[in-house]
């Protein structure tokens, strides 16, 4: 029996009715007097890769664009960021960095996608030097999940990880100034009071409590069901969840790094919500996806009200 959950999720019209709600939010929240043009194409192409990242991979198992459609809807709870050029940029890199990265799926010898993988996150790191600290638990994903680790992929991925700052080592020593590259480097030794929410406000307390809802669903969802995909897609799924479980943890502890992290947080929540919405079929999940959506739009309400440069 196909319920209403299901009907949308299969639905060919689902993502450009919800392309058309994104840009509307967009819209109210200041697009067009603040010119975030760039940001907003930002956003656009992000959108786009997420819909590659599904496709290249089928990440579900039936026709069905739920993982872009939530990334959106995700992101538009999260609307006060869409002014952060830095975290529109970072997010572009993250969504390309899942791309490359499952095409080195056991293959040691892929030097070059590993090469391609690193370059995302060294490109990524430019605007948020704080995104190395996840670059050890990519390695374990990829000696111990993907199993695409080697000596020589290994090389691969250091060359691409520096290759941004050759350049930015460049122009520092055009500029005769060192200080720009140590600068850079320097908030990595910085850490803030773990836990300290005071600066978050409202808005980013309830955007980040419904995508950690919507992660943690996801998660035991995918745990109990994955039985059911392929191996491979079970492995890209593993990555999913624990780069989604590590960037919370990130949020929670250095919440001062929140516009960008929550971005890394929906990414990786897209897929497993997608997933979740997509091979439901009960009466049950059918209620949670109403209330969800519901909810959703609420909240993203909420926050426009709050910060739109408009209202």
């Amino acid at each position: 029996m196909k319920r209403l959950q299901n009907k949308i999720s299969e639905s060919r019209l689902s993502l450009p009715f919800v392309a058309v709600y994104a840009v509307a939010v967009w819209l109210l929240q200041g697009l067009w007097p603040m010119q975030w043009w760039v940001q907003m194409a930002c956003f656009a192409v992000s959108a786009y890769l997420m819909i590659e990242l599904n496709n290249i991979n089928a990440l579900i198992r039936i026709y069905s664009r739920m993982i872009s459609c939530t990334f959106l809807v995700l992101s538009c709870v999260a609307c006060f960021v869409f002014e952060d050029l830095a975290g529109s940029i970072a997010q572009l890199c993250t969504i390309a960095f899942y791309i490359t990265l499952f095409h080195t799926y056991q293959d040691r010898q892929s030097t070059g996608w590993s090469f391609y993988t690193f370059l995302c996150i060294g490109m990524g790191s430019l605007v948020f030097v704080h995104i190395f600290y996840f670059v050890p638990v990519v390695w374990l994903l990829m000696g111990f999940i993907l199993h695409s680790l080697s000596w020589r992929t290994f090389f691969a991925s250091v060359i691409g990880m520096v290759l941004p700052y050759w350049f930015l080592a460049l122009y520092t020593l055009y500029r005769e100034d060192i200080t720009l590259l140590t600068a850079h480097f320097e908030p990595l030794l910085v850490f803030q009071p773990p836990f300290d929410y005071t600066s978050l406000g409202t808005s980013r307390i309830l955007a980040f409590a419904f995508i950690a809802v919507m992660a943690v669903t996801g998660i035991i969802h995918y745990l109990r069901t994955s039985y059911n995909d392929k191996i491979r897609i079970r492995m890209l799924y593993e990555c999913f969840i624990t780069l989604d479980l590590a960037s919370i943890l990130f949020l929670v502890l250095q919440p001062q790094h929140y516009d960008i992290l929550i971005r890394m947080v929906i990414i990786s929540t897209a897929p497993l919500t997608g997933h979740f919405i997509a091979l439901t079929r009960t009466k049950v999940t059918n209620i949670a996806f109403c209330i969800t959506v519901l909810t959703a739009l609420l909240i993203t309400g909420y926050n426009v009200w709050i910060s739109s440069s408009i209202f």
